[in-house]
């Protein structure tokens, strides 16, 4: 258990100056060709960088961002380096992390058993050299980068990876890849020219790829899924990315990764240098003593990381950047917020308990944290508790309010309450997915006073208004408030959170949800049948009628997970968060990709309920959804087929149910949010269908859809309601 009790914003000592924090970047293109020439005195250094590139929030301890405020405090400048940085026209002008050979970091080799480093067990050019010499024996490799440890190994060695995994504890999330250049990516993946602009951006971002197959699709049967046919070479390690069809490629962002990789014609495995759910390693003891299990080799480096800062993650959706993973390169910069915030006093929003950011509103701008994690993990708990104070100090922020989800389990809900407590602050509770909304608009320059939109999200879990379960909402809202006018029907989660991680729970709740508890003798011919039978399904139908540890739950992601079961995708286990979902979008997409023949998706119901509230509220009921796909079960389909079969279905009935709520509403505007909306099938498909209907579509493009973003909404939603106390009743029917 976490104890904050110490955790107090502290006044500043000094004037209050509008100060920002650059995020790092990466190494520029003149900076590339000098650590390739041997005649430049920063040949094959790899920490080369200039005002364009290099460590920014990384290595920053306090501002202003001067070199004694960095880690590179005690590398003092050479006297050639001192000229450059003293120098107005030269591009390494007051270049803060600047340094050469002579005066600055170190890199070299270590074996994780501790044993010296022979050096005649390698021809190579310098230690860094040797690593791509480790890789292509199959090794592990430790590698100190930019923001924290990597892991890395040959991407095309099945043995190698699956030594990686095994050591890490990560059966099958998939790893990230790093190529040497454009040209080995497109030996495996399409690449649109927007995702190559991507790849090639001063972020340098992981961008999630589509993997090259033989035939091309139908632009009319899945709009933004068209792939070239491609010859491939030498084939990636299966256990990559097990159960997908796309890849997380990113390029080379610092010169060191561009030395490793200079030799190296395949891609390498680029993951996260930690156990899973842990926080990335960042100290060289620390990552001495946990990565030794995992890696057989460190390439360390002498210059600490003072703020951890993972890959930022991007998907490009019709065209349109989708950031999955806001941090390195991307964060903190501001983002600038929409009329009517420039004048609201500092707000800190808290964020979520998954997939963590904060927030801080000053001066008309969102300054989001780094992807911070899981906070259900102790040590991202921590890791979260140092970066706030470290933004706070930095930034010299004093806030009036404090922003909170309203799910009053959340780490970063209770350290909210604490902060206000203790520093006597106004605090505010917002719902999960009125702040989903919410970020949405701001994102797309909606005004504080602006007219009412419809929002979906959806997503897995969050606490609702009524102290249920929500993740399938259709909410009328603005800034200060919403209405909630659809949803999808609450079916329960038997066991709770053991649900998120065994799908096939779900799919017995969908069911007897669906046809009751009987439903098994209708298809006990079924295979599925048979699976339920080994389950204790007497306890399971008391916990749902009697409501024990068996909540109400109107989630989407759920919806996902108990069709994914049914059809024998992660049925019994998942061994990460949206696993089951990730395998169904692939499995759709795959056949799809495969048969250009038009599908009939499965159907949902509406069933309107009489409430007291102004708007009566519709469920989203995918009875008949459960009728057609065990019908098609019996019949032997395809599960690819009936993955895509409920992709097209669940897309038409969620545009319906938007054609329902219009005819009473009035809104000509569709804010689409909630990690469900990551899925590339079921986002093209709801949108092009509301466009089609004369709907303006509002999506993410600077924020994540999931819970990364959710604390951009938490505080324009708590700006907007600065000096208002009515919510929703500013919202009208039209």
């Amino acid at each position: 258990k976490q104890n904050f009790a110490d955790f107090i914003i502290a006044s500043s000592t000094t004037n209050t100056v509008c100060t920002q924090i650059a995020p790092d970047a990466a190494t520029c293109s003149m900076c590339k060709s000098e650590i390739f020439d041997p005649l430049s005195r920063w040949y094959r250094y790899p920490f080369t960088n200039c005002t364009h590139c290099g460590p920014r929030l990384s290595i920053i301890k306090k501002l202003p961002y001067d070199r004694q405020n960095t880690t590179m405090a005690n590398f003092h400048l050479c006297p050639e380096c001192q000229q450059n940085y003293s120098e107005p026209l030269n591009r390494r002008f007051h270049a803060q992390p600047t340094a050469c050979h002579v005066c600055g970091p170190k890199a070299w080799l270590e074996r994780a058993d501790g044993k010296p480093v022979s050096a005649d067990m390698f021809s190579m050019l310098d230690d860094v050299d040797a690593v791509c010499t480790l890789i292509q024996r199959g090794m592990i490799v430790a590698i100190k980068g930019l923001g924290g440890f990597h892991l890395a190994c040959d991407a095309t060695n099945e043995e190698a990876v699956q030594k990686l995994r095994h050591r890490k504890r990560r059966p099958d999330k998939p790893l990230a890849l790093m190529a040497r250049d454009i040209e080995v990516i497109s030996e495996y993946c399409h690449i649109t020219d927007a995702e190559q602009k991507l790849l090639e951006s001063v972020a340098a971002p992981i961008v999630l790829l589509q993997k090259t197959i033989v035939q091309q699709l139908a632009p009319s049967v899945a709009p933004g899924l068209v792939l070239l046919q491609k010859t491939i070479v030498q084939q990636l390690a299966p256990s990559v990315a097990p159960g997908q069809n796309t890849l997380g490629f990113m390029l080379p962002y610092t010169p060191l990764h561009h030395l490793v990789l200079r030799r190296l014609d395949v891609p390498i495995v680029l993951t996260s240098g930690n156990f899973s759910d842990e926080p990335q390693c960042i100290d060289n003891q620390e990552a001495r003593e946990k990565l030794s299990e995992i890696a057989d080799y460190f390439l360390i480096h002498n210059r600490p990381i003072f703020n951890r800062v993972d890959d930022s993650v991007v998907r490009v959706i019709k065209e349109v950047p989708q950031v999955l993973r806001r941090a390195r390169g991307y964060a903190p910069a501001p983002i600038n917020l929409p009329p009517g915030f420039a004048n609201i006093s500092p707000i800190l929003a808290m964020g979520s308990e998954l997939k963590n950011t904060f927030c801080l509103l000053r001066n008309g701008q969102a300054i989001l944290s780094q992807h911070i994690g899981d906070l259900e993990n102790n040590l991202a708990a921590t890791a979260y508790e140092k970066t706030l104070n470290l933004f706070l100090g930095l930034l010299e922020a004093e806030p009036n309010t404090i922003v909170v989800d309203k799910h009053p389990e959340y780490l970063s809900t209770k350290l909210g309450k604490d902060l206000a407590v203790a520093n006597d602050l106004k605090l505010i509770e917002v719902q999960h997915h009125h702040s989903h909304i919410a970020a949405c608009m701001a994102e797309n320059g909606l005004n504080i006073d602006c007219k009412p939109v419809l929002g979906i999200a959806l997503d897995g879990l969050g606490y609702g208004e009524d102290g249920s379960i929500w993740g399938g909402e259709f909410l009328l809202a603005d800034y200060r408030g919403f209405e909630r006018l659809g949803t999808f029907k609450p079916v329960p989660m038997i066991g709770g959170e053991k649900a998120i991680y065994q799908p096939w729970r779900n799919t017995y709740a969908h069911l007897v949800s669906a046809f009751g508890l009987d439903f098994l003798k209708d298809y006990e011919d079924l295979e599925l049948f048979n699976f339920f039978q080994t389950k204790p399904l007497a306890t399971f139908n008391q916990m749902m009628e009697k409501g024990i540890n068996s909540p109400l739950a109107s989630s989407c992601g759920r919806l996902f997970d108990a069709v994914a079961a049914a059809i024998g995708i992660c049925r019994e286990f998942c061994s990460y968060e949206g696993q089951a979902a990730i395998n169904l979008e692939a499995l759709a997409t795959e056949y799809l990709l495969n048969d250009a023949k038009e599908i009939e998706g499965y159907q949902f119901n509406m069933v309107k309920l009489d409430t007291d509230s102004k708007f009566p509220l519709t469920y989203l009921v995918p009875q008949l959804m459960w009728q057609y796909l065990l019908t098609d079960t019996k019949q032997s389909a395809s599960p690819a087929l009936m993955a895509a079969k409920f992709h097209q279905g669940l897309a038409i009935a969620i545009s319906e149910m938007v054609a329902e709520l219009h005819q009473s509403c009035e809104f000509n505007q569709v804010a689409l949010s909630g990690g469900v909306f990551q899925n590339k099938l079921l986002f093209s498909g709801v949108s092009d269908r509301l466009i089609k209907m004369g709907l303006e579509v509002l999506t993410h493009s600077k924020v994540p859809p999931n819970d990364g973003g959710l604390s951009l909404g938490q505080v324009v939603i708590a700006a907007a309601r600065q000096g208002f106390c009515h919510g929703c009743a500013d919202l009208k029917k039209f």
